[in-house]
This record gives structure tokens, sequence and C-alpha cells, in this order.
């Protein structure tokens, strides 16, 4: 399976957003919402170098890159939500974190599975 250059991309974004939002945190955030974005920031970024190696790893075949998209997403949607808490003062986004959560945890598993298999 040739590397997925959509994946690389994707994740590439989400890195850059995710610094974003960690240097507006330590640089422009009053204090009660620096660790809401901290949180989401360091996340994301996880995630994004998480996908940018399931793209890389061809082994890993369909299963690595589906595990790489859940884990992207999923740090994009869980980053958001707080970020959405925090500059809108908006607590109800908070139920929409759990959701990016299970993706990436979704992400891992389907990581696992595609190690064992290969």
């Amino acid at each position: 399976m040739p590397v997925s250059r959509n994946l690389i991309v994707f994740a590439a974004l989400n890195g850059a957003m995710a610094v974003a939002v960690g240097a507006f945190a330590a640089h422009g955030a009053g204090p009660q919402i620096k660790t809401l974005l901290t949180t989401g920031a360091q996340y994301q970024m996880v995630h994004a170098v998480f996908a940018f190696g399931c793209a890389q790893w061809i082994v890993g075949g369909r299963l690595a890159q589906i595990a790489g998209w859940l884990g992207a997403l999923g740090g994009l949607i869980f980053c958001l939500s707080l970020a959405l808490i925090a500059f809108l003062s908006a607590p109800a986004f908070g139920a929409v974190a759990p959701a990016g959560g299970l993706l990436m945890i979704a992400g891992w598993v389907c990581l696992v599975i595609a190690a064992l298999r290969s």
C-alpha cells in the first residue's frame, strides 16, 4: 500500500494547528483557559505525529491508515471542543470531547491490530 499523502497533509495541518493553539495558550490566554488549550494542543500534536507514522507504515496496510485517520480526527475534535469551551465559555461542548477521545483510542486499538496482523 502506498504512503497516504492525504493523511500526511491532514497530520501536518493538525500539527500546525496544535502549535498555534499551544503558542496562544502560552502567550495570550488567560489563566482560566490556558489549561484547556494546552491540553487540547498536546493531544492534537501527539495524534498528528501518530497519524504521520501510520501514513508511513506501509507494512501495516489499510488498518494502519485507518488508525492514523481515527487518531488525527479524534485529536482535532478533542482540541476543537476544548477550544470552543475556552473561547465561547460554552461548557456544552464538553459533551463533544469524549467523542474525540474515543476516536483516538480506536486509532490506537486499530494500530495494535495492524501490528499483530503484519
